[in-house]
């Protein structure tokens, strides 16, 4: 019995270290599987950090340019240029324009448009048109029509002077986001085709020098102001003023304290009517009387519909205290090149003209660069006064173009 009870035993013990071993095995087995893994997964990293060190040794290749996106603007140029190829709108145009005496400055630019969408900017004919354009462009109330055309004069590759105004403009149009078209004016400014062009009454400035950049102002044969003398004809003109009230927006641009007017002011010359546009200050007076100037003089600039100017000129003489005057100079800009808009002070320009309008009438032209021709003056017989005092505190101790030559005009009288 007790023989079979340890054969049982033994068989047991048997078992029980076949079991031990059998899962010790399968314990090394799994750990060496494991093991073997976090082998294999260490490998990898290892590899894949030497790729990534070595792509970043290696130069960068370059990528493929993408495909030229449709750019919008540049397909209706083109399409706006293949409609005017033909010449039929531009030979439209031509002929309207020629059955009228004359053409506005914004006119003829339009016109000088035509000439280079359908001939191009090469095209003798319409560098002329714009050229003549510019020529005909009032310098304060026209300045798009100005840097139209000589914006248009520098990408033809013409040396022209661009005006500072003009090239503020082209400054803007820079600063547009990326995908906006490039202006040729932009370019043909950082090409050092165009450059800024600054005109005033002294030195290499003054107005014997402004026919160096604006060809009028040197050649033109109707040139402002003038020294005024008779004999006079008679006039057959007469003059209807009706100024408006209105709140006051004045304006130091760096050449004159200028006030700009609300619409609703205007002239009237025989049957037609002019708008005030603004009115502004010269010291001395830019215009003569026999030979004299007066203290200062204001010019209040008019503009029809058809784009005809005129100016009435006031002679300020020194006297007693002006009382428009006055609430001018109390509001001066506080910057320059600012538009300023004191809080409820109304003025009627108006209360800046004499109660008599009999005037010197002559054809003349632009006193400031370029000197636009084609402008009827008007200076009023009768001055105003202003006091001494209100005289020097005028910002411009000398603002005022001397006189010009006569060149066989007649000076009428009227009023």
């Amino acid at each position: 019995m007790k023989k079979h009870l340890r054969t049982i035993l033994e068989v047991l013990l048997g078992i029980c270290l076949i079991a031990t071993a059998t899962l010790a095995y399968l314990n090394y087995s799994a750990k060496k599987n494991l093991a073997q893994e976090v082998t294999e997964l260490t490998e990898q990293l290892d590899e894949a950090k030497a790729a990534l060190e070595k792509s970043e040794q290696e130069p960068p290749v370059p990528a493929e340019p993408a495909a030229d996106i449709p750019n919008t603007a540049t397909f209706e140029l083109d399409a706006l240029k293949a409609a005017f190829t033909n010449g039929v709108v531009l030979q439209d145009m031509e002929t309207i324009y020629k059955s009228q005496k004359t053409l506005t400055a914004e006119r003829q630019v339009g016109l000088a448009s035509l000439r280079l969408l359908t001939k191009g900017a090469q095209d003798e004919t319409t560098i002329a048109a714009f050229q003549k354009a510019l020529e005909m462009a009032e310098w304060s109330n026209r300045l798009q029509t100005v840097c139209a055309a000589q914006n248009a004069l520098a990408a033809a590759g013409q040396k022209v002077t661009v005006l500072s105004d003009c090239k503020k403009s082209a400054t803007a149009n820079a600063d547009k986001p990326a995908d906006s078209p490039v202006k040729k004016d932009d370019q043909a400014n950082k090409d050092g085709k165009a450059h800024d062009v600054h005109w005033g009454y002294e030195g290499d400035n003054g107005p014997e020098h402004w026919g160096d950049n604006f060809p009028v102002c040197g050649k033109g044969k109707k040139q402002s102001p003038l020294n005024i003398v008779g004999p006079f004809e008679k006039s057959k003109d007469t003059l209807t003023v009706d100024y408006k009230e209105g709140p006051l927006k004045i304006i130091n641009n760096g050449h004159t304290i200028q006030v700009n007017l609300e619409p609703g002011s205007t002239l009237t010359i025989g049957k037609e009517s002019f708008d005030l546009l603004q009115f502004h200050f010269h010291r001395p007076s830019e215009e003569q009387v026999d030979g004299k100037n007066a203290a200062m003089v204001a010019h209040f600039v008019h503009k029809s519909k058809e784009g005809k100017l005129a100016v009435i000129g006031v002679l300020l003489n020194e006297g007693k205290e002006s009382a428009a005057i006055k609430t001018l100079w109390a509001n001066l800009p506080p910057k320059e090149g600012e538009e300023y808009l004191p809080a409820k002070v109304v003025f009627n320009p108006g209360s800046m003209l004499p109660k008599e309008l009999g005037f010197y009438n002559y054809e003349g032209s632009l006193t400031t660069p370029p000197c636009t021709e084609g402008v009827q003056f008007y200076i009023l017989k009768a001055p105003v006064e202003l006091s001494k005092a209100q005289a020097a505190k005028f910002p411009f101790k000398l603002n005022a173009r001397p006189v010009q030559s006569l060149n066989g005009r007649k000076i009428t009288t009227g009023g």
